[in-house]
C-alpha cells in the first residue's frame, strides 16, 4: 500500500479532516492540491492553503495551495488545470468542502441555504465533473465524498432538512456517478465517520470543548481513506463507508489513540444508521 507519486484534488484541505487526508497522503511522497478558500488566517478557524501546503511538504509529499472557491466553475476548472499541469494528472479527488447550518425551516434563511447546496451538493457534483476526464487516465482512480449513508429516516431530517438535503446530495454523487462511471473503472465512494470528529465545526457549532471531548481526532478519518484509495477502484465502488468499519477491516482492533483525551462515551455522528451503531463494540452516545 503506498500513494507515493499519486496525485490528490481536495477541496477544502486547508484544515482538519481534509488537510488530516493530504498530511497521510503525503508521509507517501504523494502530490496534493488543497483547493480551498482560506488565503488569509482566519480570526476563529486555523490554517491557510498556504499553512496546509508548508505541512503537506513537511510531511513528505510536493504541494500546490490553489485559492478556489468550488461554487465558480471557472475557479474549479482553473485549479484542475493547475493541478494537471505541475503534476501531469490527477488520481483521486476528494470532496471534503462542506457547509453547515443546524436550522429549522423557518430559522433558515435563503442565503446560508443556498450556501450549503451550492458548496455540499452542488461543489461536490462541478469538482466531481472536472477531475473526471483525468481521473480515466489514472491506473487507480478514486473519488472520496466525504458524505454520509442514505439513511432516510425522519430523525435526520427534522431539525435541520436544509443542511440533511445539501449533505445528503453528496450522498447522491455517490450512488449516481458510483454506477455511471464503474465501466471506466473509477471508483466512487462515501466516506464518513462512526463517531463525532475534533474539528472546528464541533468546536464552533456543536457543543464546544465538551464535545470535542467525546470525539475522536481527525486522524482516524485520514486512515481510513488511504485505506479505501489503496483498494482497486474497480472492486471497490458505489460504498457508504464507515471510518471504523474501514479500519476494522484492514486489521485495527484499538482505536484508543484516535481518542486520546476521551473519558466516557463517545459521541456518535449524525446520519449513522442504527445497524451500524449495532454492529460495533464502541459506546456513543447521540449528538440529537
Amino acid at each position: 500500500m503506498s500513494l507515493n507519486g499519486k496525485t490528490l484534488f481536495i477541496s477544502g484541505g486547508s484544515r482538519g479532516i481534509g488537510l488530516a487526508i493530504a498530511l497521510r497522503a503525503a508521509r507517501d511522497g504523494a502530490n496534493v492540491t488543497i483547493a480551498a478558500k482560506t488565503a488569509e488566517p482566519h480570526p476563529k478557524l486555523p490554517g491557510t492553503i498556504y499553512t496546509a501546503a508548508e505541512e503537506i511538504e513537511k510531511a513528505g509529499g510536493k504541494a500546490l495551495p490553489v485559492l478556489c472557491d468550488i461554487r465558480e466553475e471557472g475557479q474549479v476548472a482553473a485549479a484542475v488545470a493547475a493541478t494537471v499541469e505541475k503534476f501531469g494528472g490527477i488520481d483521486i479527488c476528494v470532496n471534503n468542502a462542506s457547509a453547515i447550518q443546524l436550522t429549522g425551516t423557518l430559522e433558515t434563511d435563503m442565503k446560508r441555504y443556498d450556501l450549503m447546496h451550492h458548496i455540499n451538493t452542488r461543489g461536490t457534483f462541478l469538482v466531481s465533473k472536472t477531475c473526471i476526464p483525468h481521473l480515466k487516465s489514472a491506473k487507480n482512480p478514486h473519488i472520496l465524498n466525504l458524505a454520509p449513508p442514505l439513511d432516510m429516516e425522519a430523525k435526520w431530517f427534522k431539525n435541520h432538512v436544509a443542511y440533511t438535503m445539501a449533505k445528503f446530495g453528496m450522498s447522491m454523487c455517490t450512488l449516481g456517478m458510483s454506477a455511471e462511471f464503474a465501466k471506466a473503472g473509477i471508483a466512487v465512494n462515501s466516506l464518513w465517520p462512526l463517531t463525532a470528529i475534533d474539528t472546528s465545526a464541533v468546536r464552533n457549532l456543536l457543543g464546544g470543548e465538551t464535545v470535542a471531548s467525546m470525539s475522536r481526532l481527525p486522524a482516524i478519518m485520514a486512515d481510513a481513506a488511504y485505506a479505501i484509495f489503496n483498494r482497486p477502484s474497480r472492486e471497490a465502488t458505489g460504498n457508504f463507508y464507515i471510518d471504523e468499519e474501514v479500519l476494522r477491516a484492514e486489521g485495527v482492533t484499538d482505536f484508543s489513540a484516535y481518542a486520546p483525551g476521551a473519558k466516557g462515551p463517545l459521541a456518535g455522528d449524525f446520519f449513522v444508521p442504527d445497524e451500524v451503531f449495532q454492529r460495533t463494540d464502541t459506546k456513543v452516545g447521540s449528538l440529537l
